[in-house]
């Protein structure tokens, strides 16, 4: 046991580093706040406290941090994030234009962005769609948008 008591300070660098190596992988957070636990370890072993204390002081250093610091510091950091949609949810709820008539629920629509996308409407759509109506995407299916006819379609 005396050998663990003089050099338990080794351990704690080598926790800490192993730690800090995995947040850098992560970026969550977790690790980062356990590394910080395992410096309170090795500060209370550098004290001279018997290393079944610096265990526990690690852990609860740890714990309280994981608690109390962590959830605050992800609200704050996620807190400024860009709202604006991007990729396939900037186009759901789009609007277009058909661009060619739909012949068994499959056709082409111009999306006000200035893309053209082969489409889908589902089968219970009536009338069929015909080139000029107005219709909005509810979903993309691959390369597919699926369409339905907007509500008030004016040519």
């Amino acid at each position: 046991m005396e050998f663990l008591n003089d050099y338990a300070w080794i351990v704690w660098l080598g926790l800490i580093l192993l730690f800090l190596i995995v947040e850098m992988s992560t970026l969550e957070f977790t690790f980062l706040m356990i590394a910080v636990g395992s410096l309170g370890g090795l500060v209370s072993g550098l004290l001279g406290l018997p290393w079944w204390a610096q265990v526990v002081i690690a852990a609860i250093l740890a714990l309280l941090l994981l608690l109390a610091v962590k959830p605050p510091l992800l609200r704050r950091l996620k807190r400024g994030g860009d709202p604006t949609k991007t990729l396939v949810d900037a186009l759901i709820g789009m609007e277009g234009t058909v661009v060619s008539d739909f012949v068994n629920g499959q056709g082409h629509v111009k999306l006000t962005v200035g893309e053209t996308w082969t489409a889908r409407v589902s089968p219970a759509t009536q009338p069929p769609l015909e080139v000029g109506d107005r219709i909005t995407v509810t979903a993309i299916d691959g390369a597919t948008a699926m369409v339905a006819p907007v509500k008030g379609n004016e040519k």
